[in-house]
């Protein structure tokens, strides 16, 4: 499940969609169902544009370890 947290200290960049999905090696359109679903990665809204921290997405992966 996807959790919000309040940015305390902004990051450098952020990761777009695109940037995001091909860092993970998903489809841009698996990004938009996990969100769907509240799963995946934390996100924030810029305009009509998703946007990633790269320190959350890697926070994130690093989750997923398989069983």
């Amino acid at each position: 499940m996807t959790t919000r947290r309040k940015l305390t200290k902004l990051p450098e960049h952020l990761w777009s969609a695109e940037k995001t999905a091909t860092y993970l090696g998903v489809e841009v359109t698996t990004l938009y169902a996990w969100r769907y679903k509240h799963e995946g990665p934390a996100a924030y809204r810029v305009g009509r544009w998703l946007r990633y921290d790269p320190e959350d997405i890697r926070a994130w992966l690093g989750g997923q370890v398989a069983a």
